[in-house]
């Protein structure tokens, strides 16, 4: 790609005032205190709309959408309670990021779309301060925009958001509510961003074991639960090459059909299936020890699970994860449909009282998501975020802009078949063996 030039960068606050006010950060929030870039792609304005329409749409959209989503253009602050080291949201008003930013690239030039590539962090680029590994979290933004316009007249919407402030579902939807604003119609989904739903029982009640999350430590790579705003992130991993492997539609309902062969399971998803063959491809591609247990991770949306369900619009993290677990030995050993029921029993533990003792658990150890001979599933499989429309035209596809180490994640195929694309980051001879085992029959 040729190089991107920023145009302008600036800082949104609201249309019109909101008021002061702090705003609780649950114990699912706190382990999520980490940026997540993506960019979305558009092809050329079929109404020929301008650039320059493009960028005044967006950025009248932002300004009326933070008056709703007052709390996007707040920053992290730690909690004005001097017993407490939480951070929360200080809804303050200083505003949320847009750059813009043009390239002579084409579109057509940038190959496929709907996979992570390195080459499209220029298209998040501006979103990013000099000295951002200095910067304490009161000074960060919460939520970043930059929008390019390539040589041949189509778009990329490139987001940083950090991951407390909102999950793949509310962040769906706060860009659904954007679009909407940029065509001068109403929000589709008005924001419910109260989070006490999720707050811990007093005293913490911890009525099952939480494999899925581990104990942080002073030494930890990343946020700590209840850090405060001057922890910092250090220096990140060195990354292995991204690689991808496409499974058809055909792939898919042959992985389901061997997991209902032997009768022992009633029935089974998409996800299930697939799931059950990546842990056990990875697990073996990466030659875990037969005594060491492997853990897989997926995020699973407790909305409806807790009791009473959270409102419609819940705009933060009710995304836990779920995990299925088991030893090296039997990821080799056992029949296909028995990690299935794993995968099923992962999600249907799931229940009110497991939730909230989750949450207890945090409250009472801190923690993160596992780290130990652990990986994270992230699907981005059937999201629908081919749905959001914007002023200038329907979404065409999204992507990751990196596949972190420890993630492996599902975008939707580009084509119409109804297939899927996996990108993990192994190394070459890893993902030749991760690549035999999920095709073998």
């Amino acid at each position: 790609m040729e190089e991107v030039k920023l145009v302008e960068r600036m800082m949104i606050q609201p249309e019109t005032p909101t008021p002061r006010r702090r705003m609780f950060l649950s114990n699912i929030d706190l382990t999520l205190v980490a940026y997540q870039e993506s960019v979305s792609f558009f092809g050329p304005p079929a109404n020929q709309m301008s650039f320059l329409e493009a960028c005044r749409r967006i950025s009248r959209g932002i300004s009326r959408l933070l008056v709703t989503y007052d709390f996007m253009a707040g920053r992290i602050e730690p909690s004005l309670e001097a017993s407490s080291r939480r951070l929360e949201i200080d809804c303050n008003s200083e505003g949320f990021v847009l750059a813009i930013a043009t390239t002579k690239t084409r579109l057509s030039q940038l190959g496929e779309l709907a996979a992570p590539n390195p080459e499209f962090r220029q298209l998040v680029a501006f979103l990013r301060e000099e000295n951002e590994d200095e910067l304490e979290l009161k000074d960060k933004p919460l939520g970043l925009f930059q929008l390019t316009q390539f040589a041949c007249g189509g778009l990329a919407l490139g987001s940083r958001y950090n991951h407390c402030a909102l999950d793949g579902v509310s962040v769906h939807q706060f860009n659904t509510n954007l679009a909407s604003l940029t065509r001068d119609e109403g929000l589709v989904v008005v924001p419910m961003p109260d989070r006490t739903i999720f707050r811990a029982r007093n005293p913490p009640q911890i009525s099952h074991p939480h494999f899925e999350y581990s104990k942080a430590t002073d030494t930890d790579n990343t946020f700590t639960l209840r850090g405060t705003s001057t922890v910092l992130i250090n220096k990140p991993q060195p990354y292995n090459q991204i690689h991808a492997l496409h499974l058809s539609a055909k792939d898919i309902n042959a992985l389901k059909k061997a997991a209902l062969k032997d009768g022992k399971l009633k029935n089974c998803t998409a996800f299930q299936a697939v799931a059950a063959k990546i842990w056990q491809a990875r697990s073996m591609a990466v030659e875990i020890a037969e005594d060491k247990i492997s853990t897989m991770l997926f995020p699973v949306d407790t909305r409806s699970r807790i009791v009473p369900q959270a409102p419609v619009g819940f705009s933060g993290n009710a995304l836990v994860p779920g995990f299925a677990r088991g030893s090296g030995r039997e990821l080799k050993e056992e029949e296909y449909s028995c990690l299935v029921r794993r995968v099923q029993e992962g999600i249907d533990r799931l229940d009110d009282e497991y939730i909230r003792s989750g949450i207890d658990w945090l409250e009472v150890y801190t923690g993160m998501p596992c780290r130990e001979d652990s990986f994270s599933l992230v699907s981005w499989w059937r999201l629908g975020l081919e749905t959001e429309e914007f002023a200038w035209g329907r979404l065409k596809c999204a992507a990751p802009v990196v596949v972190k180490p420890g993630i492996v994640f599902l975008l939707p195929s580009p084509t119409t078949e109804g297939g899927l694309n996996i990108f993990l980051e192994l190394g070459g001879d890893q993902m030749v063996e991760f690549r035999r085992l999920m095709m073998a029959d």
